[in-house]
């Protein structure tokens, strides 16, 4: 166990905001972290996954914990299913392309998404049409103050959209060493999402596979979202807002052209990338960021920009949605 002071944590966040930690310690074991926890560490604790839903405004006044636990075992093999237990800092693309290698349906249409595994229940990642509560089987981790592992089954994780109770009333309480999926072996192709079935379908795909959907959501995410690695950004800053069916009526009558989805429990759901486009951001520049070209749910960093330039954008954008549209958009994107 190396602990390292005022450490740089430009490497270790997809914005590319260059702020420091007090303290810095890779975590790949439960023993490192149980060791780390009855150290002499009086600093406050906070945990690091990928790095891919954040955005640092200041210096992280705790000792940052960065998830780099890995490994992939077979937990459970059934006739039909298989369960996957996942080391929380693996990557996890890096793990839905093996389970596209063996065959493991599920996660298809959860790929490209930047992050590790671990990241996942706490946001309860989804894409086009799947969201990771529709795999998930059940996940350990341990209390930062106990030091003791639990078991969270899927009912305890209280998951919601873009939510789980480890982003509400266990907030920074537990570092996740390992999830469990439940993946199937006879994978039901979920091609419905608009985007997904036009490519198929241009392809002249007759009998998609898992690999085939994994390949187009690729193809699709590569072509609206920059890649972290040449500018800096975390994915869609926003989530999709879902208002009443009242108050959406009402909307379309003044914007008739609106995009919507209408959803099972009779309200609906407004793209907030629509939204903010219409209010004339799409493509625009601000200093150092801006809303990106080709996904102007998309805040970027286009070199040098501090977290609060970002930050300072994104309310910006908040404000004038409200203005025109009376919608509050909320970040799914962690401001720290």
């Amino acid at each position: 166990m190396t602990i390292q002071y005022n450490h740089s944590l430009l490497p270790y966040n997809t914005f590319g905001i260059d702020v420091k930690a007090a303290a810095f310690v890779e975590i790949d074991s439960i023993e490192t972290l149980q060791e780390v926890l009855k150290s002499d560490q009086k600093r406050p604790l906070f945990i690091l996954g990928g790095g891919s839903n954040m955005l640092l405004t200041k210096k992280v006044n705790a000792l940052v914990l960065k998830n780099n636990i890995q490994g992939i075992n077979i937990k459970r093999n059934y006739k039909k299913s298989i369960h996957v237990s996942v080391g929380g800092g693996m990557n996890w693309h890096s793990f839905v392309l093996w389970c596209i290698k063996y065959g493991f349906g599920g996660v298809e249409n959860l790929s490209l998404i930047p992050g590790t595994v671990g990241a996942a229940p706490i946001q309860n990642i989804g894409a086009y049409g799947v969201e990771l509560k529709d795999v998930f089987h059940q996940l350990e981790a341990i209390n930062l103050n106990t030091g003791k592992l639990r078991i969270f089954k899927k009912e305890d994780c209280q998951f919601g959209y873009r939510d789980s109770i480890f982003k509400r009333k266990l907030k920074g309480k537990y570092f996740i060493t390992k999830v469990v999926l439940k993946l199937s072996k006879y994978p039901t192709i979920n091609d419905s999402y608009g985007a997904i079935k036009k490519i198929i379908e241009e392809a002249s795909i007759d009998n998609p596979t898992i690999k085939d959907i994994s390949d187009v959501v690729i193809k699709i995410r590569s072509s609206k979202l920059p890649d972290p690695k040449v500018l800096g950004n975390s994915g869609s800053f926003f989530k999709n807002p879902v208002i009443t069916k009242s108050q959406f009526l009402k909307l379309q009558k003044a914007f008739p052209n609106i995009v919507f989805y209408d959803q099972p429990d009779g309200k609906v759901k407004v793209p907030a990338g629509w939204l903010i486009e219409q209010c004339g951001w799409k493509g625009k520049r601000v200093g150092n960021t801006g809303s990106h070209k080709n996904q102007s749910l998309v805040l970027v960093n286009y070199g040098g920009a501090t977290g609060k330039e970002v930050k300072k954008l994104a309310f910006k954008i908040v404000a004038s949605v409200e203005k025109k549209f009376g919608i509050a958009l909320t970040p799914e994107v962690n401001i720290i």
